[in-house]
């Protein structure tokens, strides 16, 4: 099954937060999408055995960065255990103290409004309080790798 999912290509994310203690959070998910946009909605879904799932349930706003192609470093980055997945990595204070990254190809900083179960994963429902769209090259994931999006030569 999980094969057959990674046939879906997606773009890849950093998803990350303020816990309540104070330290930055952060994890990579491709697990993203838009529900609405009226209001704006957008939703991401971390496994239930992340070890930062807590922090992120306890925070009041989360942000999600839509990596750019040459950010692969940042996708592997927060995608490792770590004490400080930060590290080296400069942010900006959001809303709510969310730690942002710079160079995203679109960013989205969201107030929690709605957390389901489902299966082993949570989904964080967002409602999107602030965005910017910088645009560029976007980082894909398709079967395992890293890709990069090109326009199609018949279009």
């Amino acid at each position: 099954m999980r094969r057959a999912l990674g046939q879906y290509a997606t773009g890849v994310t950093v998803v990350t937060a303020r816990a309540p203690d104070g330290r930055n959070v952060g994890m990579t998910a491709n697990s993203f999408t838009s529900v609405s946009l009226d209001p704006p909605l957008v939703l991401w879904c971390p496994g239930k055995n992340s070890p930062s799932l807590p922090d992120f349930t306890d925070a009041s706003h989360f942000a999600v960065h839509i990596l750019a192609a040459d950010q692969h470093h940042l996708s592997r980055q927060f995608a490792t255990p770590a004490d400080d997945k930060f590290r080296g990595t400069p942010t900006t204070p959001g809303i709510a103290g969310t730690p942002l990254l710079d160079g995203a190809v679109a960013r989205f900083q969201c107030r929690t409004v709605q957390r389901l179960d489902a299966g082993d994963h949570i989904i964080f429902l967002g409602e999107v309080e602030q965005y910017e769209a910088d645009g560029g090259t976007p980082l894909v994931f398709h079967s395992g790798y890293y890709h990069v999006a090109t326009k199609h030569p018949d279009l």
